[in-house]
Order: C-alpha cells, then sequence, then structure tokens
C-alpha cells in the first residue's frame, strides 16, 4: 500500500493519474472493518510506548479539498487512544499576532512535544495552496514558499519529529454528493457554508496548486502520500496503516525504570 500511495521526491504527484475510488484491494467495507480494528489496536500500543519514552514525536499532515474527511479521519483513526499523547490543530485564516509574524510562527508553536502523535487539520501548506488558488499573494511570494516548508520540516525531522504528510484525494463529483448532504441533513447542515461553493468553482486551481505543492515538498525526510478518499473506510484503513508503519519503523520502547527497584514492595 505504501508504495502505491507515496510520492517519490523528485517525481510529479500526479493527481490526475490517481484514482480517489481506488480500493486499494481491501475489498469491500465489511471485510476492511476488522483490518481497522485490528490497525487501531496496535497504534494504541505503539502510541503508548512513545508516549512513556518522550524521546520522539510524530506529526501527522492532513491536507484535502474540502469534504475530502480530515475531520472524519481523525474521529476514526484516533478514536481510543490516549487523548494526552495526541495534539491536534486546525489552522484557519491567520488573525491577530498570527498576521503580525511570518506564516510559519503559528505552526511552529503548536509542534508536537516530544512523545505526542501531532494532528494538522490543515496547515501550513494553506499558505501556499490557498494563498495562490485564491490569488492572495503573487507567485513571487507564494512560490519562495516551498523551500521555506522543505527547510521547516528538515528541521523538525532533524530534531526528533517524524513527519507523515497526507493527501486525500476526492473526486469532484464526491464532493458535490457530500456538500448537498450537509444541505439536505438537518443534523449536517451546520457545515455547510455559502463560501464553499465559491471555492468549488476554483477546483481546477486548487488541483493545481495542490499538484505543484506536494510535487515540491515530497521529499526523502517529509514525503507526502496521496490517499484515495471517495470511500471513507478506505481512507480511514489507509490513514491508520501509514501511521501504524511510521511507528513501527521508529521503534518506540519503555524506558527503564530511574532507579533499581529490585525487591522493591509496596507495603500498606
Amino acid at each position: 500500500m505504501l508504495s502505491k500511495l507515496i510520492v517519490e521526491p523528485g517525481k510529479s504527484a500526479r493527481l490526475a493519474e490517481r484514482d480517489p475510488a481506488d480500493q486499494l484491494g481491501l475489498g469491500s467495507k465489511e471485510e476492511a472493518e476488522p483490518r481497522r480494528l485490528e490497525l487501531l489496536s496496535e497504534l494504541f500500543a505503539l502510541q503508548d510506548r512513545l508516549w512513556a519514552e518522550a524521546r520522539r514525536s510524530v506529526l501527522l499532515v492532513l491536507q484535502g479539498m474540502d469534504t475530502s474527511g480530515k475531520d472524519g479521519t481523525i474521529r476514526h483513526v484516533f478514536t481510543g487512544l490516549n487523548p494526552a499523547a495526541v495534539a491536534d490543530a486546525a489552522f484557519k485564516v491567520p488573525v491577530g499576532a498570527e498576521v503580525e509574524h511570518d506564516y510559519l510562527w503559528r505552526v511552529h508553536a503548536v509542534c508536537p512535544s516530544r512523545g505526542e502523535i501531532g494532528i494538522f487539520n490543515r496547515s501550513h501548506y494553506e499558505d501556499i495552496v490557498t494563498v495562490r488558488a485564491r490569488q492572495l499573494q503573487p507567485k513571487a511570494v507564494w512560490s519562495r514558499r516551498y523551500r521555506h516548508v522543505r527547510e521547516f520540516e528538515r528541521m523538525l525531522v532533524d530534531e526528533g519529529t517524524t513527519i507523515l504528510k497526507v493527501f486525500l484525494h476526492i473526486s469532484k463529483e464526491e464532493q458535490r454528493e457530500r456538500l448537498q448532504a450537509r444541505l439536505d441533513e438537518p443534523d449536517k447542515r451546520w457545515k455547510f457554508k455559502l463560501g464553499d461553493l465559491d471555492t468549488r468553482k476554483l477546483w481546477p486551481d486548487f488541483l493545481d496548486a495542490y499538484e505543484e505543492a506536494i510535487t515540491e515538498t515530497s521529499t526523502k525526510w517529509a514525503p507526502w502520500y496521496v490517499v484515495p478518499a471517495d470511500h471513507k473506510w478506505v481512507r480511514n484503513v489507509a490513514v491508520a496503516s501509514l501511521l501504524v508503519d511510521t511507528l513501527r519503523a521508529l521503534g518506540p520502547r519503555f524506558p527503564a525504570p530511574a532507579e533499581d527497584l529490585t525487591g522493591v514492595q509496596v507495603v500498606y
């Protein structure tokens, strides 16, 4: 699965050639559910060791078009984990002090601490993709940010954070159905904003911006993975698999006791 999802450093993201409805050989939703639960069980054990070890961290960056399932991924992949060891950050339009600093200032401030798994629900890539697609800054500004981001992520990796970047790849038709569902279902209507329709009109501009941003910033130290997201259950299994494989490679261990506990007993 990893080899199919990764964007090899130095190669094009090829988003147009990747099928958002790909089921990745997982069969049906019912067949894949035991696999998801198995992954979550292992993820809990690995997170427990990472938290206890407190030497390294993992940062999951989630990007995608509106309705691609960033919130849903977090709910279904992180359910049952220790919330004290998870740091979730969402990035909206910068305000106040955020505007008065460089665009990475607010991002660096919420990177995961040692022992944590951090989640960026949108990220510093908004300052490239959205700025470009909406023409908020000239090309001279957003294009130099590729280099900034590569170097920023390299610094995080050098300091002990493993970065897992996931683009949730959804089709335009699937987005239409999900937006309509938000309008049709009273319990989902709060999620719908008229601005979503304006963003949808810019679909080609956003896709082009993502194509170039992913291609330019998929590196050996922080590669991108493109996860098909038309099927929510495929998305969930794929992201859980990526997280488990990342933590397996880190191999976190419970630390030895700081003191010699031989013969120590708790006496009441």
